[in-house]
């Protein structure tokens, strides 16, 4: 019988709920559910929730009664906070979190390299944010409560499947015992030590790092801004890596390197814990600061994923498909791209809009998005903490030479997290015009926003289905693309025509008019009057054209779908 903690796990800044767990016995015999998600981090929350807005039912097993200890993912990029405010969450984000843009490498004392991500006026949010990963949690789930079709059920613990052609039959553990639970899909969102993974005996393909590092969270009063700092090889810690972030609320993050032969259990003891925090401080210049633990623990660099994340009516997202190093903040961000992918995908063959093997291409796209995440990361992993006597020689060179030689010092990039391209996806128009529009995104591209007003981008209107956007003529849709936007809606493919326009008069024919006085959005996608671009429900770009060709929308929709 599982007996989750009841009591409020400890923190100096965060009040833990503990919540009453669903029992069987009030809730009566169990129908066939459409979905069943089990764990409810940020992967399994954030994939609920797509599935709602795209009107399919789930339910989401959390085995705790309250969230997740300590602040673990800390940082959020822009393009998850474009995920978030999908699902409704980004706004509490951002009014609660802390922006930032730049990260600083230090050596010797000396900065020898800031990294200063690109802002552009059409971006609705900060490169970066920091906020610790419970409060996330408190915004996904009280997302989660509000929508009908969500059930949440605490203190639920997955113990089996069994997978039939149909669909699977999970048995479930509770505080008053087990019970049966069939559905159609089953999503394996339970991180990085998944039990489902493991009972399936399905093996992470790559790399694990031997370097330990611990994560401290302190409360201190330190006057630096939010910003990423990265302290290279200090006196009090030689050949290894420190890296500090402040969090809301007066905490702040120090990640460091253990040196060989330490174990984690000797690393967490309070004794070892002050005296390295000491001695960073002073390295600082804040010795004799006063500071409280918060929370601590160790994790070690992986470079590993599962070669395909659908296993028959099993699909495996977030941790419990990949495991990322955090250099480069990969770990949550991952995650919630995987969610907005598997979202749509499934909700779309739950709905019998799209043929089951269109799942097929969810895994083939965001295994593909891991294998070059593994790739980048690769390279910080082995600059952070190198694996070999060959790779520290490698670095000791660079940051020797970053001294007095600038060329070396964007050596130090720490390839932050961004979103894949699906250059080479199976859904991408076979209709290619990469001669005319040169300037503009490619097929299979994340979006790029675009501000048309004070607190109106283009995103903030994408993502409902697929969305063309067409570049109007004085305020008019062409017959012609009335009507194949039409026939694709006659087929049930969810489809929303938004004409951008620079006049304010509403376009007749569109679903949507989107005023554009400066042309803002011709100039960032490199398109003139009469162009379009076709975007998938996740926001990347299936098509595209110069000049409009109503003719192709239907096969370029119907290949989107794999029809």
């Amino acid at each position: 019988m599982h007996q989750p903690s009841q009591s409020a796990r400890p923190s100096l800044y965060y009040n833990y709920q503990v919540f009453k767990p669903w029992l069987p016995s009030a809730h009566g015999p169990q129908d066939k559910k459409k979905v069943v998600i089990v764990g409810a981090g940020p992967a399994g929350m954030v994939t609920a929730l797509e599935l709602a807005r795209h009107g399919v039912a789930s339910v989401v097993l959390a085995a705790d009664l309250q969230f997740s200890q300590g602040s673990r993912a800390i940082v959020f990029t822009r393009r998850s906070m474009e995920i978030l405010q999908q699902v409704g969450v980004a706004h509490r984000i951002t009014e609660n979190g802390l922006p930032w843009h730049c990260g600083n490498s230090i050596y010797r004392g000396q900065k020898v390299f800031r990294m200063e991500t690109p802002q552009d006026p059409d971006d609705r949010f900060a490169p970066m944010i920091n906020i610790q990963q419970q409060y996330l949690e408190e915004y996904l789930h009280d997302a989660c409560k509000a929508h009908p079709l969500i059930d949440f059920r605490w203190g639920n613990k997955w113990t089996q499947a069994e997978q039939h052609d149909d669909g699977v039959k999970a048995l479930i553990d509770t505080p008053e015992g087990p019970y049966t639970l069939e559905t159609e899909w089953l999503i394996a969102a339970d991180g990085g030590r998944s039990e489902i993974r493991s009972q399936m005996n399905l093996k992470l393909e790559g790399a694990s790092f031997e370097s330990i590092f611990v994560i401290a969270d302190i409360r201190i009063d330190l006057p630096y801004p939010t910003e990423r700092l990265a302290f290279f090889d200090p006196d009090w810690n030689r050949g290894n890596t420190i890296l500090m972030h402040r969090e809301p609320h007066g905490i702040w993050r120090v990640d460091y390197q253990l040196p060989p032969g330490e174990t984690p259990e000797e690393a967490l003891r309070p004794e070892s814990l002050k005296h390295r925090i000491d001695a960073q401080l002073k390295m600082i210049g804040f010795e004799g600061t006063p500071w409280e633990m918060d929370w601590s623990s160790v994790y070690s660099a992986r470079t590993l994923t599962l070669p395909k994340y659908v296993h028959q009516r099993i699909v495996f997202t977030g941790d419990a498909a990949h495991l990322l190093p955090i250099f480069g903040v990969r770990g949550a961000n991952t995650a919630f791209q995987d969610a907005q992918s598997l979202g749509w995908h499934l909700a779309y063959v739950v709905k019998g809009i799209a043929p089951e093997k269109l799942m097929q291409n969810h895994s083939t796209e965001r295994v593909g998005a891991a294998r070059e995440i593994i790739t980048e990361a690769g390279k910080s992993t082995r600059f952070m903490a190198p694996p070999s006597r060959g790779f520290r020689l490698l670095r000791d060179a660079v940051l020797s030479l970053s001294l007095t030689q600038e060329f070396v010092r964007p050596l130090y990039h720490w390839r932050t997290s961004r979103p894949h391209a699906y250059s080479h996806s199976e859904l991408n128009s076979p209709f290619h015009e990469t001669e005319t529009i040169k300037d503009g995104l490619a097929l299979g591209a994340p979006p790029q926003n675009v501000q048309f007003a004070k607190d109106n981008f283009l995103l903030d209107h994408l993502g409902g289905g697929f969305d063309l956007v067409y570049l109007a003529h004085e305020g008019v849709i062409p017959t012609e693309i009335q009507a194949a936007t039409d026939l694709a809606k006659q087929h049930g493919i969810p489809l929303q025509l938004h004409a951008v326009t620079q006049q304010e008069d509403t376009v007749d024919g569109a679903d949507v008019t989107l005023f554009d006085p400066e042309n803002r959005f011709a100039a960032r996608y490199g398109i003139a009057t009469g162009g379009a671009y076709l975007f998938r429900p996740d926001q990347h770009i299936c098509a595209r054209w110069s000049q409009f060709n109503a003719a192709q929308l239907v096969q370029s929709l119907k290949k989107a779908l794999m029809q």
